[in-house]
């Protein structure tokens, strides 16, 4: 009778917990796993890019250079493996892949729409298209965080700070705040130097009336967005990230009895587990960012020169650091 009953319990409460993700057994091979991801990714991009040609006109196409070389061709494919890869190895699930794709597809399309004259239609497609073909792999082989899937239901996962993260007023205002940090490092960037670099470095562009806004109000609907996306990749999973062995270890460190080597990695990342969340999102967010805004402009838009996609890049980036660095310390409060 108790093994019956154990066998019982053990089909009910299959799951276990890896990092802070509620892993539930899966019938695929776990070596099968990753590459069925980016094989899925990849398969449903080149779909859903078909499907839309026609609705969106050939806009994206009038635009883009001839991917006829296959060093073209490799790099795109690498470096979209090499994203699947960072988010599935950094066990990151469905929302945190759906919102760094947002994140880092999202300037190279903002660019083509606003200085390029490519349709909105196209470029909200185009967008849907990127994140949904990063959503369902990952949502599909790996279920949601701890942190992602806290609900106010009184069955809702147990997680730390569950309070800030279902509030949704908290919610609205580091969104609002994210979105601020954008808008605020663009309009930047458009009254100090960047329209020169359009016009230099960006032969072929269509319009520069967009690099001269009236006021950051112009802005901020398109980097709400992004502050939503910014809010759920860096925040939530900061605000709730546990303590661990390691915050005690910190704790008890005393610099008279450590030795050289342990003061040495005290110094460099005694952080407490929150702010190492934090670094590692915020890290992980200026390194996609920075490379997919490159290779999405230099690669494959007709006219661009590397160093015009390198500086453009580089205003993105600095948003996601000021972003990051923001939400990390609002988290702190």
């Amino acid at each position: 009778m108790s093994t019956s009953r154990a066998k019982s319990a053990s089909k009910a409460t299959a799951v276990l917990v890896q990092g802070d993700a509620l892993i539930r057994p899966s019938k695929v091979p776990a070596v099968l796993r990753f590459p069925l991801v980016v094989t899925l990714s990849l398969t449903l991009s080149a779909l859903l890019y078909s499907l839309a040609a026609d609705y969106t006109s050939g806009d994206l196409a009038r635009v883009s250079r001839t991917l006829d070389q296959w060093w073209q061709v490799s790099v795109l494919v690498g470096w979209r493996t090499f994203e699947l890869g960072l988010g599935w190895f950094g066990n990151y699930d469905g929302y945190d892949l759906a919102s760094l794709s947002l994140l880092s597809h999202g300037p190279p399309l903002y660019l083509l729409g606003s200085f390029y004259e490519v349709s909105l239609r196209s470029v909200v497609s185009s967008l849907v298209i990127d994140t949904l073909t990063t959503y369902i792999p990952f949502r599909l082989l790996r279920p949601l965080s701890l942190a992602h899937s806290a609900s106010t239901s009184k069955h809702s996962v147990a997680v730390r700070n569950k309070d800030i993260i279902t509030s949704y007023t908290i919610q609205a205002y580091t969104t609002i705040l994210a979105g601020a940090i954008y808008a605020v490092t663009l309009f930047t960037s458009y009254t100090t130097f960047l329209p020169v670099y359009l016009v230099t470095y960006f032969d072929g562009i269509r319009s520069i009336a967009a690099a001269h806004p009236n006021s950051l109000v112009t802005i901020f609907p398109t980097t709400f967005i992004l502050g939503l996306a910014a809010k759920s990749f860096i925040f939530t999973p900061t605000v709730t990230a546990a303590p661990t062995a390691e915050d005690a270890n910190n704790a008890a460190f005393h610099p008279e009895t450590a030795t050289l080597g342990e003061t040495f990695w005290y110094n460099v990342w005694g952080f407490s587990s929150r702010k190492k969340v934090m670094i590692k999102r915020t890290a992980t967010l200026m390194l996609i960012t920075g490379v997919n805004t490159f290779v999405q402009t230099f690669v494959t838009i007709e006219g661009v020169e590397a160093t015009g996609a390198i500086v453009y890049s580089g205003v993105w980036v600095a948003a996601a650091l000021i972003t990051g660095i923001t939400l990390g310390e609002v988290g702190d409060v």
